[in-house]
């Protein structure tokens, strides 16, 4: 049996969930969700929690379990809590500026400015120029827009210039050395 996929999902009070045809609905203080449970995995509401079961040990079911688990645990915590991730600027001219919640501007030393639109449920907050925090409910929009916006000028390894997450360490390599 999964250890993920086996552990019931508490439901906190304020949040409603709907299944119902392979589609999972949840309903919160932050926002709502809705994703489509994949293969034969069955989820039913006991009380306060959910708890997710597969029909048998296939290869394919087992897989399934934990991560529908996770999906919809996620789900939960995106319409309780919500989800962000942190991005840091490094670099001489390199910033940040919002314009308004759902649009970034970027000066990563191209000869233009990059604009960035947030989709539907993201928001962009830049605290200081060289700081950028992606926050939402959905958590897998949430890392794949930060995703993007680091794929613009990804951390080099020389002088680490570029737009890595909040604690991540770039390895550096040395440079050319004189003869």
């Amino acid at each position: 049996m999964s250890r993920v996929g086996r552990t019931p999902i508490p439901v906190p009070s304020g949040v409603e969930v709907k299944i119902a045809d392979r589609q999972v609905a949840v309903k919160g203080p932050k926002g709502s969700l809705e994703r489509a449970i994949p293969g034969v995995i069955s989820i039913s509401q006991v009380g306060d929690e959910l708890v997710v079961e597969r029909p048998d040990d296939e290869r394919t079911n087992r897989a399934q379990h934990g991560l529908t688990r996770s999906l919809v645990n996620n789900m939960v915590l995106g319409v309780t809590q919500g989800f962000t991730k942190e991005l840091e600027i490094v670099g001489v001219g390199y910033r940040a500026t919002p314009k308004g919640t759902s649009t970034l501007e970027l000066a990563l030393g191209f000869s233009h400015p990059v604009q960035i639109d947030a989709p539907d449920g993201v928001n962009f907050e830049c605290p200081t120029p060289t700081q950028i925090i992606v926050s939402g409910i959905d958590k897998e929009l949430v890392g794949q827009v930060a995703a993007n916006i680091r794929k613009i000028r990804k951390p080099e390894p020389y002088k680490g210039k570029g737009v890595r997450y909040k604690g991540e360490r770039i390895l550096r390599k040395a440079g050319k050395t004189a003869k």
